[in-house]
């Protein structure tokens, strides 16, 4: 199965409050087949490096189940 991993923004409402109580309006939240993972981060390049990590993990996976 091949899994999809993506970084979505979320704005307004959709901010947690303890980045709301820090000023922030927006976060952005890693995408594992559609479902949030993790936290919400404060910044597009740390959700970007959550999201490099989940695809290690998961190639790491595949790759042990092959063998």
């Amino acid at each position: 199965m091949q899994n999809k991993v993506d970084v979505a923004v979320m704005i307004g409402s959709g901010v947690p409050e303890t980045l709301r109580a820090l000023g922030q309006k927006a976060c952005w939240v890693v995408l594992l087949n559609g479902e949030q993972r993790g936290t919400a981060f404060a910044s597009r390049d740390e959700a970007q490096e959550c999201r490099a990590a989940w695809q290690a993990l998961l190639r790491l996976e595949q790759s042990d189940s092959v063998h």
